[in-house]
């Protein structure tokens, strides 16, 4: 913690003394406790947010122990740590441990083996913790904030010592516990030679362990480490594959660069005749784009029915023109017909000149229906 950079020293030196006393029941480390007097972390004349502050690193400090790559009593210290810490705690009300869900199957899981290897006193205190509700479950296991420049915790490095042994066949695999081993064999193998009849094999009565044993398990040994190093190390097939595709990539890539360039010299054209309007207005160009592409349309809309009229134009005026000629001579026709009869000066032929007036007028003479103006 960089606040209280004491505070880490003082929780391992702790841990280890409880490691040092090779167990893991509650009086051990209680007297642990009290003989370091711990209880007097909290003492001091500090306000109560520094206080709290305070509490709270600590808790946070220690939970990390509690979880996985420690030893089984490492975590067990810390457990008691971590009880002893709530309990001793000044703050009113008391600061919870900070738990994330994601932890929680570990913590579980480790109850279980407190359990199943019958460690109740571990597996009270635990049960104790819960009943006082002393966890605070969370989503993450750090407090968070929403745009907030905050000093995260540094990753510190473990402890060699704390830490639970990963590959435990390796701590066999040392040259001189085989030796050793062998050693302890041929021994044990010559021993049962002197105590059997025949000194040259031991009985069958005694013979209760191979005599490839020690040769068995190195080769197991053998085994185990080849089979690790295959894990660790991709397979060649999959090497193989990956240069092939790397080379593959690059002749793919000298081929799409010259694509790539040239899409690339189409949009930047187009996008350069694009006049871009800020944010606030974005909404308004899209609708000033929809209705100049709407008025386009009409207006190539319109040009094509001018065109098609201008073409219907020049028949329609030959009819109309054809049909004002018809007209006019049928009305020339009908006001030579209705022109009045000429008289005569001679008396004498006012009879004839009337019976020819009156049979003419008879026969030229045609009523036409006059057209009703529209």
């Amino acid at each position: 913690m960089s606040g209280w950079p004491g505070l880490r020293a003082d929780c391992e030196a702790l841990l280890s003394r409880f490691q040092q006393a090779e167990s893991v029941r509650f009086e051990d480390f209680a007297s642990i406790w009290r003989q370091n007097r711990f209880h007097t972390i909290f003492y001091g004349k500090i306000r109560t947010p520094e206080q709290i502050k305070f509490t709270k690193e600590a808790l946070a400090l220690v939970w990390p122990y509690f979880l996985p790559p420690y030893t089984f009593q490492i975590r067990v210290g810390a457990l008691y740590l971590l009880y002893g810490l709530y309990n001793t705690q000044l703050c009113q009300p008391k600061q919870k441990i900070r738990v994330a869900l994601k932890d929680w199957a570990e913590v579980s899981k480790f109850n279980q083996e407190l359990l199943d290897a019958q460690h109740y006193d571990a597996a009270y205190i635990f049960r104790k913790l819960r009943m006082d509700k002393a966890f605070y479950f969370t989503a993450m296991p750090k407090f968070l904030s929403f745009r907030t420049k905050k000093n995260m915790h540094d990753k510190t490095e473990m402890k060699r010592e704390f830490r639970d042994p990963t590959d435990r066949v390796a701590m066999l695999c040392q040259e001189n516990s085989l030796e050793e081993t062998k050693n302890i064999h041929e021994h044990y193998q010559r021993m049962k030679c002197l105590i059997s009849m025949d000194q040259s094999q031991p009985d069958k009565a005694i013979s209760l362990i191979k005599d490839d044993f020690i040769a068995n398990f190195q080769d197991i040994i053998l085994e185990y480490q080849h089979w690790q190093k295959k894990k660790l190390e991709p397979p060649l097939s999959t090497v193989s594959e990956g240069v092939r595709s790397r080379k593959e990539g690059c002749s793919q890539e000298s081929e799409g660069s010259e694509r790539a360039k040239a899409l690339a010299d189409i949009k930047s054209r187009s996008y350069s005749a694009v006049a871009q309007a800020s944010k606030s207005r974005r909404h308004r160009q899209v609708k000033l784009e929809s209705s100049e592409l709407g008025s386009n349309h009409r207006k190539t809309r319109l040009l094509r029915d001018n065109r098609g009229r201008k073409c219907l134009q020049p028949a329609k005026k030959t009819q109309r023109l054809q049909h004002t000629g018809t007209l006019l001579l049928t009305a020339q026709e009908n006001t030579g017909r209705l022109n009045m009869p000429v008289i005569g000066d001679d008396d004498d032929d006012d009879g004839e000149g009337e019976q020819e007036n009156d049979h003419s007028s008879d026969e030229d003479f045609v009523p036409t229906k006059r057209k009703k103006a529209r």
